[in-house]
């Protein structure tokens, strides 16, 4: 094992070193149903905080039924905004409950309703039938917002990683197809560039050692989209030519994720489009910290950062 960087947070180098050997290898050398279920473990949380209201549903989307989690936070005065989420994990695992968590304490730290979307995977759904998954649950959450008890005039999108991906996507397709008027995006550490057309420095410091690795990103994407899809800006948002007229955006990235120059990248070309941008940098950290907000503080930190940006972008007083 190389040494790792000494700007590490020391809480993720110890859960780094703690992690059993078959978390972190390249998702290329572990089956798709033992990748889902180790990252399911990893993530979920033993003891989530309580909300008001949990419902599970099921919507009809353009190929099927679209499982939803809507989480109803504890406020005084309605209607809420709302907030429609989409987990990362490669576009290959990830779920509702691994995402379970993290979606409980932005509904209560936002003071909005969050609808958490669990898209159809990889590699038996690829690109586009998750994107379009979480496009058709996005709108239907802001044609629904006021059924939820939430405001139809402030409706975010957010997500992960891969979830950032298809936030950042379904804000320019909101845009192009005449779409749900949304609020505001939230992109924490989006995946947002094929690294066979551009490759960044971050991919080549962080790319071993770190959580996440450029072995497992290049496998995602083989999993998830075609040769043909390389210039598509649904699949790869930095790929878009224009970036204007789209709702004010949250960027997250961490300094020891290989996504970190692309997510840079992307906040950079929202702000020359003129888009209303915050970019929030944590130097210190791994991609997914977010999620493993249990094993690290600062995780916890940024969830109450990107709560405060969303609060901030939907109004949501106090």
């Amino acid at each position: 094992m190389p040494p790792r960087d000494k700007g590490l947070d020391p809480q993720a180098a110890a859960l780094l070193d703690q992690l059993e050997s078959g978390i972190s290898p390249p998702s290329s050398t572990l089956s798709v149903e033992t990748g889902r279920e180790l990252l399911d473990e990893l993530f979920t949380v033993a003891d989530p905080e309580p909300v008001e209201e949990v419902t599970d549903i099921e919507i009809g989307g353009p190929n099927g039924p679209i499982p939803l989690r809507i989480y109803a936070p504890e406020t005084e005065d309605g209607p809420d905004p709302v907030l429609a989420f989409i987990h990362g994990g490669g576009w290959v695992r990830g779920s509702l409950d691994a995402y379970d968590g993290l979606c409980r304490r932005l509904a209560n730290r936002a003071e909005t309703i969050v609808v958490s979307i669990d898209y159809r995977l990889a590699p038996e759904h690829p690109f586009p039938t998750g994107f379009e998954d979480s496009y058709a649950a996005t709108e239907w959450a802001a044609t629904h917002a006021a059924d939820l008890g939430g405001d139809p005039e402030r409706v975010a999108v957010g997500g992960d990683s891969a979830g950032g991906n298809h936030a950042a996507a379904i804000a320019i397709a909101a845009r192009d197809r005449d779409g749900p008027d949304l609020a505001h995006q939230l992109l924490v550490y989006p995946a947002v560039n094929p690294p066979s057309l551009r490759w960044f420095d971050s991919y080549d410091e962080n790319g071993t050692d770190y959580f996440l690795e450029m072995d497992s990103v290049e496998w995602y994407y083989d999993q998830y989209r075609d040769a043909a899809d390389i210039g598509n800006h649904y699949a790869f948002p930095l790929r878009a030519r224009d970036l204007s007229g789209l709702p004010s955006a949250t960027v997250m990235t961490a300094g020891h994720d290989p996504l970190r120059d692309e997510g840079e990248a992307y906040a950079e070309r929202l702000d020359e489009a003129g888009v209303e941008t915050d970019y929030l940098h944590y130097e210190a950290q791994i991609h997914a910290f977010v999620s493993l907000y249990e094993y690290l503080d600062k995780g916890k930190v940024a969830i109450d950062d990107a709560a405060e940006a969303l609060r901030s972008a939907l109004g949501v007083d106090g």
